[in-house]
């Protein structure tokens, strides 16, 4: 839990330390959207509860897995949890939490989505029927959730 952007501690906790005023709070957990509101304090104690929207996802797509040489088939499967590609190649299958992808993004003209995990090894995935639509709307849906995602693991900060 963070207010006024300095980090107090993990719920449920207590304190002591903040003074009657306006306060900026800004709550987290993993799988959730981040929830922040802006709150009046008074003198005395104050319970605040908060209620988390749960980040949904449940996305799938066949896709092929481009090598330097060869190519084999697969699934990609989404949810909050991570991004996994399902393969009877097993080199090639992985798990990845949706926060450490690095580059997740399509190119039309190629019909590629390019996976970056974080420190790691880059795919390029295409569509069977070589159709672009298929990953654009998988990339869009799953990039949507990671965001949110993304937005509820670091404080907000201008």
């Amino acid at each position: 839990m963070f207010v006024d952007r300095q980090f107090i501690g993990a719920a449920p906790l207590t304190t002591t330390d903040v003074k009657p005023g306006t306060h900026q709070i800004n709550v987290s957990a993993t799988g959730y959207d981040q929830y922040a509101q802006s709150i009046e304090l008074t003198p005395g104690a104050r319970d605040v509860m908060v209620r988390f929207k749960e980040v949904r996802l449940d996305a799938h797509a066949d896709v092929v897995h481009k090598h330097g040489v060869g190519s084999c088939r697969g699934t990609l499967v989404a949810t909050p949890q991570g991004l996994r590609y399902d393969t009877t190649n097993k080199g090639d299958a992985f798990m990845v939490p949706l926060t450490n992808l690095e580059t997740f993004e399509v190119d039309y003209l190629e019909k590629n989505l390019k996976v970056k995990i974080k420190g790691g090894k880059q795919y390029n995935f295409t569509d069977p029927q070589g159709n672009a639509d298929s990953l654009f709307v998988f990339q869009r849906d799953v990039d949507k959730a990671r965001q949110r995602l993304l937005k509820g693991d670091v404080p907000a900060t201008n």
